[in-house]
């Protein structure tokens, strides 16, 4: 096995820009609003852009492979992880994610946990995290049905490089101005509750059902780790996901995990990836797949890169705890 690079999955938004254009030459006509960088659903399936595998369906190639691509932990049957690369030049819908009980009953689907990194943020870029004090359901039915929902947000200043955990049941939205990847439970169950008049269809009722009151939308600071030619910054920890940030000086050297794959996304920068059959190269915008039996590889160059994976969480834990102790 080798690492695996895949063919980006446009979609055109009515809320889209042509930003995306700034690191990539592949960009088709219209506002595109998301581009699918790992991608095993119904709705959209990567295809491999490099190597032996070139033009292989992932679905196909996680059959053909096994556990020797995705790992001995991790499930065959569902692919996990959806990343994603969002430009924003309106507001998406304000909506909400269901957790895995509500949307395993009424959608026979995953619910969806999602983690946002701010590639960009232009001049007055903001986020909507969660629900100021006092918000009740009933609150905030009136205010869906007076037209004034957004007094009722948690409206937040973004700044590039900054990451927000978006749990499942937590109100939100990306206003106008930004570059955003998110990584997130392998679903596309979404239930709009305001559209800014723009006639798609809303979702009120579930999404009312759907809501945590209780969630609050918070800055995920996470913990840095310096290293001699290399910091790395655990921000996000959870039972689906793990989101950890690589700002990389000159080189760094690690193996492969034979119990799950990594995906590394490359938010700043260029470099490579050396392994022991060959080199892959990697610029902003690239997300490329580490198959759980590729073994040793050395990533070098000058770069920011995000590391997803499904993790074992006592196993990060432990990992944090030995960087820890002193």
């Amino acid at each position: 096995m080798y690492p695996l690079k895949f063919k980006n999955i446009y979609y055109e938004k009515v809320w889209g820009g042509r930003d995306l254009a700034r690191f990539r030459d592949n960009l088709p006509d219209g506002n595109i609003g998301e581009s699918w960088d790992v991608a095993c659903h119904p709705h959209g399936m990567s295809i491999i852009s490099n190597g032996e595998f070139k033009d292989t369906r992932l679905d196909d190639l996680i059959k053909q492979k096994g556990e020797g691509l995705i790992g001995k932990k991790i499930s065959k049957n569902r692919f996990q992880i959806l990343i994603k690369i969002l430009n924003t030049r309106g507001k998406l819908s304000v909506q909400v994610h269901p957790n895995d009980e509500y949307a395993k009953r009424v959608e026979n689907e995953m619910g969806k946990n999602e983690v946002w990194y701010v590639m960009d943020a232009f001049e007055d870029a903001n986020l909507i995290v969660g629900l100021k004090k006092k918000c009740t359901q009933e609150k905030l039915r009136k205010a869906i049905e007076d037209g004034n929902l957004e007094d009722c947000m948690n409206k937040v200043p973004i700044k590039k490089g900054e990451t927000y955990f978006i749990k499942s049941g937590l109100i939100h939205t990306i206003c106008e101005g930004a570059i955003i990847v998110e990584i997130q439970q392998n679903s596309d169950t979404t239930y709009r509750v305001y559209d800014y008049n723009r006639g798609r269809e809303l979702h009120i009722e579930k999404a009312l059902e759907a809501i945590d009151f209780n969630l609050k939308g918070e800055k995920s600071t996470g913990l840095k780790v310096e290293k001699d030619d290399f910091s790395k910054t655990y921000l996000c920890l959870g039972k689906d996901f793990s989101l950890e940030l690589y700002e990389v000086n000159s080189n760094f050297f690690e193996k492969s995990d034979a119990e799950r794959f990594y995906i590394f996304t490359c938010v700043e920068g260029r470099g490579k990836i050396a392994y022991e059959s060959g080199v892959e190269h990697i610029k902003k915008g690239d997300s490329i797949f580490i198959p759980a039996s590729l073994g040793a590889y050395r990533i070098e160059g000058k770069m920011k890169l995000l590391k997803s994976y499904i993790p074992d969480i006592e196993k990060v834990e432990q990992e944090i705890l030995r960087e820890v102790r002193k």
